[in-house]
């Protein structure tokens, strides 16, 4: 079989000689002889599919590493892996549209949202029916609202101290201000969670999960970190506006595992972002909030345990914070109480 020119090559596969001599450095695409007296690298026709392929890839902005490792799959799996990701890409897009939508508004002085709002609320906690502490802490205010699930040997007073940070947000932010103030308290949230556990060594991984609103006029700014949930009740229809840190929902993000096969995930509780001593990035996202929407937020001994659509049958027939919380509780312990639970229930209203 003759061989091609780097130069013949690359007009093949539509790659500049330069990329190609890059990818033989990294060992993306070796050429298959390099002339012993000129040093000129030639390549076989049947490279051309692999080239294709990393050229592709590189379109899709995939590093570099990662498709090495898609280049030497099986057709069906190198799909897998592309599908994943691509639903990474998705997503981190998605997080960050609402964040630039905000930003043009602010920076084109057409951000007009003046309605001011409050919130009407309550706040639960229950140890479960079968752990021996309760790790999972809530906080509600005119303003704030949070919960954190502790995990660990150190998990009842991380999750305590991480609520306790971000209680400084219950005051009037400018709305502008919300998620700056927000990724500054997870920072120093974090940071008392890393002093804690340094000085507070344990063999098991310990730390908690944290989730918060804070309300600004008519906007709520949301933090979140692990999985702990907030669910939006808006006309009768129940919106999950979280994404869960787990293993098992990356697997589900990618396309590689179905809702149904997480319920019995032996990996479904497995924390992928947590405040746990290490660095860690939290979404953050603006919502606009709506006179008669109602928000749950809660840890996941109620979501695990309770089905989205009898979340929803509460919210909907429980015209009262309070009891709304008391039901929602009374559920996963009926469920069998494996967990500790946290719920807050709030309505916004006119203020």
């Amino acid at each position: 079989m003759e061989l091609l020119t780097i130069g013949a090559f690359a007009r093949a596969v539509r790659l500049s000689p330069k990329a190609l001599r890059l990818y033989d450095e990294l060992g993306l695409l070796t050429p298959a002889r390099v002339d012993p007296l000129s040093g000129y690298r030639l390549y076989s026709p049947d490279q051309v599919e692999r080239a294709r392929l990393v050229a592709w890839l590189r379109r899709l902005g995939m590093p570099l590493a990662r498709i090495r490792g898609v280049c030497e799959l099986a057709p069906a799996d190198a799909a897998a892996e592309v599908r994943a990701y691509w639903a990474q890409v998705e997503a981190d897009i998605a997080a960050r549209r609402g964040l630039a939508s905000s930003l043009v508004e602010r920076l084109t002085g057409k951000d007009t949202t003046t309605m001011t709002l409050a919130l009407r609320y309550a706040l639960r906690t229950d140890q479960g029916l079968v752990r021996e502490s309760n790790q999972d802490v809530g906080y509600a205010g005119k303003r704030l609202l949070a919960v954190a699930d502790g995990f660990g040997a150190r998990g009842e007073p991380l999750s305590s101290m991480a609520i306790d940070t971000l209680a400084a947000l219950d005051t009037a932010i400018p709305a502008g201000e919300l998620l700056n103030a927000l990724a500054d308290a997870v920072r120093q949230a974090g940071t008392a969670v890393r002093e804690y556990l340094s000085a507070n060594p344990a063999d098991e991984c310990s730390g908690t999960t944290l989730t918060a609103l804070v309300l600004s006029g008519s906007r709520l700014g949301l933090v979140h970190v692990g999985d702990a949930r907030v669910y939006l009740l808006r006309g009768g229809r129940l919106f999950r506006i979280t994404h869960d840190h787990t293993a098992v929902q990356s697997l589900i993000a990618e396309g590689r595992l179905t809702e149904e096969e997480a319920v019995s995930h032996p990996q479904r509780s497995l924390l992928v972002r947590a405040l746990h001593g290490e660095a860690v990035e939290p979404d953050l996202a603006l919502h606009d909030a709506l006179p008669g929407d109602r928000y749950l937020l809660c840890s996941d001994g109620l979501h695990t345990v309770v089905p989205e659509e009898e979340l929803r049958r509460v919210l909907v027939s429980e015209d009262e914070p309070e009891e709304a919380t008391r039901r929602l509780v009374g559920l996963a312990n009926a469920g069998g109480g494996p967990d500790n639970v946290v719920c807050v229930v709030a309505d916004v209203v006119p203020g």
